[in-house]
């Protein structure tokens, strides 16, 4: 209620500075600041439509997704751009890689490679829709064919998660890696997994340049 009322308030502040550009700049300034925690009290709300793999229906994600985890700030960039703000971001990976090896590596691999379930570390894609971060966020949240099951049991910002960690196993072409901005091209390093069977750590990565096998240690 208290957050209702407040929330009311500002908006009224904010209505009332609708002439801000034109004000002196110390008004300026505070009639910007009022929009700006506006924006900053305002819930979730999906501007793309994310629709099921095979059917094409609405998935209708703020309904049917886990009430944990829908306010992150990475959740609400992704529900209105498409774009997982995750992908490539160090301090998020070991969350995805936690949570897709105990719920995605049973069928895809420790690695990705694929078992009962297709590989996700290379450049083919059963959907090719999923090079995407839209594409495979609708193929996790809503399932496909098979054995593929939803996944509205995961929180959002925990699937935004495990998509970065997908996205870092990736061992294909760079120039198709269609999810990486131009600038994490540059940089992005193809993960090389050790051919010895998983034991906590042993894993290497290619460089993107010369190809050369680096140390990394991930645990698994």
């Amino acid at each position: 209620m208290l957050r209702d009322e407040t929330e009311g308030h500002l908006r009224s502040l904010a209505a009332e500075a609708g002439g801000a550009m034109n004000l002196p700049s110390a008004s300026r300034s505070t009639a910007i600041m009022i929009i700006v925690a506006v924006g900053m009290l305002a819930p979730a709300v999906a501007q793309e439509v994310f629709r099921h793999t095979i059917t094409g229906e609405d998935l209708k994600v703020l309904e049917t997704s886990q009430p944990t985890g829908r306010d992150s700030e990475a959740v609400r960039t992704f529900l209105n751009t498409g774009v997982n703000p995750y992908t490539e971001v160090k301090l998020h990976l070991s969350k995805g890689e936690e949570t897709f090896l105990s719920a995605c590596s049973g069928c895809h691999g420790h690695f990705g490679e694929g078992k009962i379930g297709p590989g996700l570390n290379d450049a083919y894609w059963t959907y090719p829709k999923n090079k995407t971060d839209k594409g495979l966020f609708e193929t996790i949240f809503g399932g496909a064919q098979g054995m593929m099951g939803p996944h509205q049991d995961l929180p959002l910002d925990e699937i935004l998660a495990v998509m970065a960690w997908v996205r870092h196993l990736y061992t294909g072409p760079i120039e198709e890696a269609e999810w990486l901005t131009a600038e994490q091209k540059t940089v992005f390093k193809q993960f090389a997994q050790d051919k010895q069977p998983c034991a906590g750590g042993a894993h290497q990565r290619a460089d993107a340049g010369s190809g050369e096998a680096k140390s990394e240690n991930t645990s698994c």
